[in-house]
């Protein structure tokens, strides 16, 4: 047995913590430095690590940490409240960038860019720009303290539908393309996941209030334990029984556990575990997978095009669907930006296609440039937009604090005031 991964976890978790801290004085997320760190230490920059499938299936559970953690952070009622506006900012989201995506595709192939493919595979690149992963963007937000807005609401809304909607469009092309699945039974299995999800959710969230009620908050140490199983098995049951992404069911678990009293009680205990391991370990890992080596000019400059497309296409669709419901123009703006990074969904996608024959190996690499510049934009996309918009909440919290800061002022002035004629009367004494 070989014990070279306890190495590259060390490895992994100083070059992100560092790079992390380096971005953060530059006014950027950590996120970003952590993307760094797998891109220098990976095949593209100094080779030191290599992806396994230790680091893999580590890095699958620093997501499903991540969504679950998130799903216990959101506030139901918000919600349901960013419902419509969730549907068309996924709606939207997912015609834009297939269109043009397919358009850049058939393009590429006539100016001999790539090599010309079948107009199916062009529209399966276009596919590939549908998917969204908004694991960065949750992570970027809270740091950001911009989790519980309106637009990250409307983000994580959409991010639900938006994975339903590029399942159904994955499964389309599929279909087309001899995958032997039917659409129908696709649409089938969504509705008996999000059942399924709202029975066990049911169940789970009576019999965590009961224990809870029943113990008065003694043994409180077993719920996260109790939380985290249920968080796994709907992650499992999502991807393997309902071809529904296992973060799908991770995020449903923690909405359930934040209708619950101990619900903040249970996320603190994930913070460390996601901070000390998992989360550096997930975004690290994004940018081992990159490779560069080899490419032809071509296909280097059709790379470059299918990331500004990938991230024009998703501002732009989902930026019209948050305007569509009323949202203001920074807000339709951080809307858009929130929802550019394509992640782990993207790869799932293109290896279907490769697995079917309908993509060439030689689409993979610029896939895989797409997915990492992507999660390393997003964090700084999300910065900008979000930077002198503040909420009228903060607003008001702001102008509170430098009333306040007025108040002690002017109780100075009046101290130093007081203390200037005791020293005259003791001077004329």
């Amino acid at each position: 047995m070989s014990y070279h991964y306890l190495m590259d976890l060390a490895l992994i978790i100083l070059s992100t913590k560092l790079l992390g801290l380096l971005t953060q004085r530059i006014q950027m997320p950590q996120v970003v430095g952590a993307l760094l760190a797998g891109l220098i230490l990976g095949p593209a920059g100094l080779d030191i690590l290599a992806e396994t499938d230790f680091l893999s299936q580590l890095s699958e559970l620093g997501v499903i940490v991540l969504m679950f953690s998130a799903g216990m952070g959101t506030d139901i009622q918000e919600l349901k409240h960013s419902g419509k506006a969730g549907f068309w900012v996924a709606l939207l989201g997912v015609l834009v960038p297939l269109a043009m995506g397919t358009a850049l595709a058939w393009g590429a192939g006539r100016l001999g860019m790539i090599s010309r493919g079948s107009f199916l595979e062009d529209v399966f690149v276009g596919t590939v720009l549908t998917a969204t992963s908004v694991s960065i963007t949750v992570e970027t937000l809270k740091e950001m303290g911009k989790l519980d807005t309106r637009a990250g609401n409307t983000i994580l809304a959409a991010a639900l539908i938006d994975d339903v909607l590029g399942l159904i469009a994955l499964t389309l092309v599929s279909s087309v393309a001899g995958g032997g699945e039917s659409i129908l039974l696709v649409l089938v299995k969504i509705v008996l996941f999000f059942l399924f999800a709202g029975v066990v959710g049911v169940a789970a969230n009576r019999l965590l209030c009961r224990m809870i009620a029943g113990q008065n908050g003694r043994n409180a140490r077993r719920y996260p334990v109790l939380a985290f199983v249920l968080c796994l098995v709907m992650a499992y049951c999502a991807e393997e029984f309902f071809g529904v992404a296992d973060i799908t069911g991770a995020y449903a678990a923690g909405l359930v556990i934040s209708c619950t009293p101990k619900a903040t009680y249970i996320q603190s205990k994930y913070e460390p575990l996601g901070y000390l391991l998992l989360t550096p370990v997930f975004f690290a890992s994004i940018g081992i997978n990159v490779q560069v080596s080899g490419m032809s000019r071509g296909l280097l400059l059709f790379s470059c095009l299918l990331v500004v497309i990938s991230v024009i296409s998703k501002m732009l669709g989902c930026g019209l669907g948050a305007r569509l419901c009323g949202f203001s123009g920074p807000e339709s703006m951080q809307v858009g930006c929130g929802m550019v990074c394509r992640g782990e969904v993207a790869l799932i996608v293109v290896n279907r296609g490769l697995a079917m024959g309908v993509i060439r190996p030689e689409l993979l690499t610029p896939v895989i440039i797409t997915v990492v510049c992507g999660t390393i934009l997003t964090p700084i996309l999300l910065k900008l937009s979000f930077r002198g918009h503040e909420s009228p909440m903060e607003v008001s919290t702001l102008a509170d604090r430098y009333e306040k800061v007025d108040q002690l002022d002017q109780v100075a002035d009046q101290l130093l005031v007081q203390d200037r004629k005791l020293m005259d009367h003791k001077d004329n004494d």
